[in-house]
């Protein structure tokens, strides 16, 4: 590339970031006239659109709703993870080793009865698996319901969080 197409996309460049760093310091402080005025400018006159709302209230019905929503998914995604750990457990040998070590250690007729299957068979893992992801899906609901009216409660006494949207420049 010869000096002369450098220069134009290096200029493109520094008036692109120094856009985007106009933006930035406008957003971080709405209130500043000089900031706005600076974005505006430097994005060819044309201010972004700001609003600055307060979320004063959550709904806590559709808060329950969503947090249920995803507890069974974390559920499910839980006994599936559990399972597909056992499979790989299972394939690699590990209890056959543990049955071994057992047997070596305890030695004679003592040590050839024992199974490491019958006390951590895969269908106790599983039902203790799931039984726990049953446990996750209401606590993890209630505590988020719960959430929700503190939040509102909160909000009440407090006025809730402010946020500022702005509009993307095109």
């Amino acid at each position: 590339m010869s000096e002369s197409q450098k220069e134009p996309l290096t200029a493109r460049f520094r008036t692109a970031i120094n856009s985007a760093a106009d933006q930035m310091r406008a957003n971080a402080n709405p209130e500043s006239e000089d900031a706005a005025t600076a974005a505006a400018e430097s994005s060819g006159g044309r201010r972004p659109r700001r609003a600055r709302l307060r979320l004063t209230r959550v709904d806590p019905w559709s808060v329950m709703k969503t947090s249920f929503l995803l507890s069974v998914a974390f559920g499910v995604v839980t006994v599936v993870a559990v399972g597909i750990v056992w499979m790989v457990l299972g394939a690699a040998g590990v209890w056959d080793s543990i049955n071994q070590m057992v047997h070596d250690v305890i030695g004679g007729e003592d040590g050839t009865n024992f199974a490491v299957e019958n006390y951590l068979g895969t269908g106790r893992v599983m039902g203790f698996t799931m039984l726990v992801a049953v446990i996750d899906v209401i606590l993890i609901t209630a505590i988020a319901t719960l959430t929700a009216y503190l939040y509102n409660m909160a909000a009440a006494l407090l006025g809730g969080v402010e946020v500022t949207l702005s509009e993307e420049e095109r």
